[in-house]
């Protein structure tokens, strides 16, 4: 293994300069051939250009490669991996300046982008031309930009960077990425410290409208101020997603807290800045993304339930006995209570998610796990034994609920 050089780059040299834990480390070899690798031990699991596992670690090992464009879209590329391929070459495809450094064997940074002077800026700086032969990075710079969104100061984006990306949307690049990897970096960025940043930065490059309409289309649409202080209807869905961050919920509990007001989109102006029955409205435009993105079916099921239910579950409070049992039926809470919880979260995070109401407590929330206690102790074997009449067995099923709310809810 003399002949070779081995690096280490990427991330883990990037995360390792900030500080952060490194998670992950990425490796490159300079100066050999696969068969070599391959009679030291190592495993083949690269596609599409030469990446190897180490037999003990099963760390990733790729050879130095260069790539060309030699089609559309992430996927339209040829790659040449050979002993002469030198790291500057390799580092030179990479994406952002703060990815294309290396750290090796001896602990010497091989940095010729200037990466170091660009993490210290707090700077995305796209490495070169051959940054805009790759849609998929317009989507990770929004995601970089949403994971380091913390203090002393967010990251920015170089100038000259978002003007390619502007490019590259405009040239219809971002039209030919597959739903498969929209989804895998929109998933990412939903779990990010900051991931309304990504939308920001796709809505900043002309990304967003593109690749997901129906979010853009909830910008510049009012809503009441004195309910919703900001106004803006995306804005508020932003907020409510940063809200479901900074509670930690789940990627499916992000995906609808994002998604729950798609309604308020196609609200008739005559009607602005209320929006009657935008639950309703709602349904057409997620299932239209969800057909598209293919989320895991987990996410696609809370969204639907927060953009039907969100309204009236932040109205529970004024519900009857009866209605309350009614909206826990068709959540299907009885059956799925850990769901149900979560999407008691979700409408938190909506209630919360308005400029001044972070801090502020959901009365709701209490109240219906409240009334799901009363309805989970409701025998219902004797309500079918005592019922004479099989057609009538829902009804006195949903009456019996309801009265078991009612008392809960009056000893309370």
């Amino acid at each position: 293994m003399s002949d070779w050089q081995i690096y280490i780059v990427g991330g883990a040299v990037r995360d390792e300069l900030l500080g952060l834990p490194v998670v992950d480390r990425d490796y490159v070899v300079v100066g050999a051939t696969p068969e070599q690798l391959l009679a030291r031990g190592f495993r083949p699991v690269g596609r599409d250009f030469p990446v190897f596992l180490h037999p003990q670690t099963h760390d990733e090992y790729a050879l130095a490669r260069t790539e060309r464009k030699s089609g559309h879209g992430y996927a339209g590329f040829t790659f040449y991996a050979a002993p002469d391929v030198t790291l500057d070459e390799d580092l030179a495809r990479r994406d952002l300046t703060i990815n294309a450094m290396a750290r090796a064997a001896d602990g010497e940074l091989i940095d010729p982008f200037d990466g170091r002077a660009d993490l210290a800026a707090r700077r995305l700086r796209h490495v070169g031309p051959a940054f805009s032969e790759d849609p998929v990075r317009i989507l990770r710079i929004a995601r970089f930009a949403a994971r380091f969104s913390r203090p002393p100061a967010d990251f920015t984006i170089a100038p000259e960077t978002l003007q390619v990306m502007r490019e590259m949307t405009q040239a219809g690049e971002v039209d030919h990425l597959v739903a498969e990897r929209v989804w895998q970096e929109l998933a990412r960025a939903l779990m990010e410290a900051t991931p309304s940043r990504f939308f920001r930065v796709l809505r900043e490059c002309g990304a967003l409208v593109r690749l997901l309409p129906e979010m853009d289309h909830l910008f510049g649409v009012p809503q009441r101020a004195d309910v919703h202080p900001e106004i803006d209807t995306g804005e508020h869905s932003l907020l409510v997603l940063d809200q479901a961050a900074r509670d930690n919920l789940p990627l499916a509990g992000r995906f609808a807290a994002l998604l729950h007001d798609l309604g308020k989109g196609l609200t008739a102006s005559a009607d602005l800045p209320n929006h009657p029955e935008h639950e309703q409205r709602g349904e057409a435009p997620l299932t239209t993304l969800c057909e598209r993105l293919k989320p895991p079916a987990e996410c696609r099921e809370l969204a639907l339930l927060a953009t039907r239910h969100h309204g009236e579950i932040h109205r529970a409070g004024e519900l009857s006995p009866a209605a309350l049992t009614s909206l826990l039926e068709r959540c299907d809470a009885l059956r799925r209570p850990q769901r149900f919880a979560l999407l008691l979260d979700v409408c938190a995070c909506d209630h919360r998610g308005r400029t001044g109401f972070a801090d502020a407590p959901y009365a709701p929330r209490a109240l219906l796990q409240r009334a799901l206690s009363a309805v989970g102790a409701v025998d219902a074997a004797a309500v079918v034994r005592a019922c004479a009449d099989p057609a009538t067995i829902r009804q006195h099923l949903h009456e019996a609920r309801a009265q078991a709310v009612r008392l809960a809810l009056d000893s309370a």
